[in-house]
Order: C-alpha cells, then sequence, then structure tokens
C-alpha cells in the first residue's frame, strides 16, 4: 500500500471515530500521533492535508511550522534509537535547524490560530533550539521519558 492510501485509511479512521468536530480529520490526526511519540505518523498525516490545500492557501506555513515541528522530533528519536549509526547519528543538527524552521513558519499565525495555542508550541521549539545549541548539538535532549504534549485543539473548539 503507498503511503498517500495508508494515510488517506488512517484519516477515515479517523473520521469515523470521532463523530461531527470542526477541524479536519488529518488536523487532529496530528496531534494525536505527536502526542503518542508517532511524530513520523504526525508529519505524514498532516503533510497529506498540506500537499492537499496547496501552497496558496492562508494556512499553507502554519501546517508546513506543525510538520516541521514533527520532523525535528523524527530526527531526535531516530538519533537516540541509533546514536552509533552512519546517519542517524548525525541527525542534531537537521533537527535544530527544522525547529528553527517550525518557529518562524508558526510565529506569525500567533497567539491562537485553529484552536491551538501557540505560545506553548513556539516555546517547545525554543527549548530545542537552546538545549541542542547548548551542547553544539552533541546531546539529544529527546527521551521516550520526555515525550512533549501540544496543545490539544478539540479542547479550544470554536476559537481562533
Amino acid at each position: 500500500m503507498k503511503k498517500s492510501e495508508r494515510i488517506e485509511v488512517f484519516v477515515r479512521e479517523l473520521e469515523g471515530s470521532c463523530g461531527e468536530r470542526s477541524f479536519d480529520a488529518c488536523y487532529l490526526g496530528y496531534f494525536e500521533c505527536f502526542n503518542s511519540g508517532r511524530y513520523y505518523e504526525a508529519h505524514d498525516v498532516l503533510e497529506h492535508l498540506w500537499l492537499k490545500n496547496g501552497r496558496r492557501a492562508p494556512d499553507y506555513a502554519f501546517y508546513k511550522g506543525l510538520i516541521q515541528l514533527a520532523g525535528g522530533f523524527v530526527h531526535l528519536r531516530l538519533q537516540y534509537l541509533n546514536p552509533a549509526h552512519l546517519k542517524h547519528g548525525r541527525r542534531l543538527r537537521p533537527a535544530r535547524r527544522l525547529f528553527l524552521l517550525a518557529e518562524t513558519n508558526l510565529t506569525p499565525y500567533g497567539p491562537l490560530h485553529h484552536g491551538l495555542e501557540l505560545k506553548p508550541v513556539l516555546s517547545l521549539c525554543w527549548n530545542m533550539i537552546v538545549l541542542l545549541e547548548k551542547s553544539d548539538c552533541t546531546d539529544n535532549p529527546w527521551t521516550p521519558d520526555t515525550t512533549p504534549l501540544l496543545p490539544n485543539p478539540v479542547a479550544r473548539k470554536g476559537s481562533d
């Protein structure tokens, strides 16, 4: 099954399990995946929506920033699991770069966008950047015990 087909199946499952809501299932799926430490899946499910809406969409940079945030954690997780691996061992600098890009793309949308409080999201970006820079990208600040949680946009449904 192709990646896009897997995402479609996942999104249909989300749509069927949550009933009526005001946000796209891909958007909500991002938070479900991210908050359970499935960063790659979070990246993929939101990328599906991002690509579908296109570059001219008003939320293009917002979704891009969230995708970059998840991508940063994909790098940290892979480096943590495989620190001696030739490729995965060098993922801390790319993670830092993605956190910087995420912050740049998300900042214009704050403080609240699509039910998401951006202050804690931006703080997470900056905390990761600071921790990585403090060690000159030699120490990984992520562990399975420090999996971050993003605010749930459903709790603020109707706010924007």
